[in-house]
């Protein structure tokens, strides 16, 4: 006997010794009749919707400079004078009056989880002055440690930081009040470390965040968040993260409108919504030279303009390491010059670690400039046709997996044996550790490339027998390319081999200009 389809169930038969009985399946989970839960999360008041965040309290801040930024949200936190002692975990320390540096402004702060608070200078001069602390964290590492708690995950093994001062936790957390000339009031986190599979890795601990300040572009009623190109960044995690997740947007939509294809905060993390009203700022607009501006004469005096000179002569020559099809990334400053000078025919995928692939110029006009769109260094930039963007906890498992083929950084220092020193002068500048400890945490898979000027502004050699500053990476530097000389440095034995020398320098010249021995490659050649 064979049943028949009868709505949303099947009537099957299950044959038994003399008797047949039917079993009714259902075809979906739930009755199709049962209703959309109606409850929306949407807030009017901004002010009510932060009235449950309390002094002491981690506040969790998305954002990556200025893009991203909840600014409605921390407007009206600054307005809550009763709520102090907050300890603020984001990727910058903000600046101006954007990001954290609404709650510096405040007097609300205590405490800093950040990557590269550099960019506020009045809080890296609180820091030094012993009137606020400081846990630094890589980049990746502090995104990751975020995730880890929204996961269940209390703690983590990662290369990133290994043999550094993440290791063994010298850099203070707080200096005493009169600040470094008085000695450190609490001393950095010093993290355990193990070997996996020959190398060395740190134990990080997840941070658990109380509340999550996170600004999306589209969200609907019950929460569901997408975000807008770079607007991504720290936002998911963070959001993921807290105990109370309040979301401001650039559009609040009808429930269902959004595409479940496209969405990348599911509802369930949000707690609250808001309407964003602040406006959005850029740090650094920057335009693509036009072609007029190069028969200008320069406005530098001669000896800036001979510095640029050199600045160029390096990003030239590691351009040459840069093959068809590459993945790279670029640290800022000197590094994004070298895509200018790549050779004929070869085309490279830019890779930003705030979650671009497929980084474009940029742009030419001010019409073209996005707000939601910058690099690392926070600069406005455009995308190339296919390009992707994703999170910062996308970015930084690119990077540590060794995807990338090629990192091209800066440094205030390198030794023979490759280790990089280029994120801080104890006492003096906190510029901060961003995403470089990650860039050189898997140098067997991505070649770490520095370019940098062969001496300090006072004369001292950069490249050393050992590093006198913290170090970002122990033995991971393959390649430094200086306006004199380029050197191939052997990681494993710790030592240097000259195989270029630049256009009118002698080798006494690199000799004297720097500070340990070094091999001579016999057909040593001039570029």
């Amino acid at each position: 006997m064979l049943a028949t389809c009868i709505s949303r169930a099947t009537l099957v038969p299950v044959f038994k010794p003399r008797a047949t009985v039917f079993l009714r399946a259902r075809w979906y989970s739930t009755p199709t009749e049962l209703p959309l839960p109606n409850k929306s999360k949407v807030w009017k008041s901004v002010d009510e919707a932060v009235k449950d965040v309390k002094s002491g309290d981690v506040l969790l801040c998305g954002g990556f400079g200025l893009a991203g930024v909840p600014d409605t949200l921390l407007s009206a936190l600054v307005k809550r004078k009763d709520v102090t002692r907050l300890t603020g975990v984001s990727n910058n320390a903000g600046a101006g009056d954007s990001g954290l540096g609404k709650l510096f402004n405040s007097k609300q702060i205590d405490k800093v989880v950040a990557s590269y608070p550099g960019g506020n200078k009045a809080f890296e001069a609180l820091y030094l002055k012993g009137e606020v602390s400081l846990e630094l964290c890589p980049q990746g590492t502090l995104v990751e440690r975020l995730r880890a708690h929204a996961a269940g995950i209390p703690a983590f093994f990662t290369p990133t930081g290994a043999s550094t001062a993440v290791e063994d936790g010298s850099i203070p957390t707080r200096y005493n009040e009169g600040g470094f000339a008085n000695g450190v009031k609490i001393p950095g986190i010093k993290k355990e470390s193990r070997e996996f599979g020959g190398r060395k890795y740190i134990m990080e601990p997840a941070i658990a965040g109380d509340v999550a300040f996170v600004h999306a572009w589209k969200v609907d009623e019950v929460g569901n968040c997408v975000f807008r190109y770079a607007q991504q960044n720290f936002g998911a995690v963070m959001a993921k993260n807290a105990k109370l997740t309040i979301v401001e947007a650039d559009e609040i939509v009808p429930t269902g409108s959004l595409s479940p294809n496209a969405i990348h905060i599911p509802g369930i993390y949000v707690d609250r919504i808001v309407q964003s009203t602040e406006p959005k700022q850029i740090e650094y607009m920057t335009l693509a030279p036009s072609p007029s501006s190069s028969a200008e004469p320069s406005i530098l005096t001669p000896e800036k303009e001979h510095a640029q000179k050199m600045r160029h002569r390096t990003a030239k020559r590691a351009a040459k390491e840069l093959k068809d099809g590459y993945y790279v990334n670029l640290g800022i400053g000197m590094p994004t010059l070298v895509p200018g000078y790549l050779e004929p025919g070869v085309s490279v995928w830019l890779q930003s670690e705030n979650g671009i692939l497929g980084m474009g110029p940029y742009p030419s006009t001010k019409e073209e400039v996005d707000p939601d769109l910058i690099n690392a260094g926070k600069e406005t930039v455009t995308l190339l046709p296919g390009a992707s963007i994703f999170d910062s906890s996308e970015s930084f498992a690119m990077i540590r997996g060794g995807h990338v083929d090629v990192s091209i950084l800066g440094a205030m220092q390198v030794s023979q044996a490759g280790d990089i020193a280029n994120f801080m002068i104890p006492g003096k500048l906190v510029k901060g550790i961003g995403g470089a400890m990650d860039l050189v945490s898997n140098p067997d898979k991505t070649k770490v490339i520095v370019v940098m000027e062969h001496c300090a502004k006072d004369g001292t050699p950069k490249i050393l027998k050992k590093c006198s500053l913290p170090l970002t990476g122990a033995r991971t530097v393959s390649q430094i390319i200086t306006e004199l000389a380029v050197f191939d440095v052997d990681r494993k034995n710790g030592h240097l081999e000259l195989v270029e020398l630049q256009e009118g320098v002698t080798l006494e010249e690199v000799k004297a200009k720097t500070g340990c021995d070094f091999k001579v490659r016999r057909d040593l050649s001039k570029l």
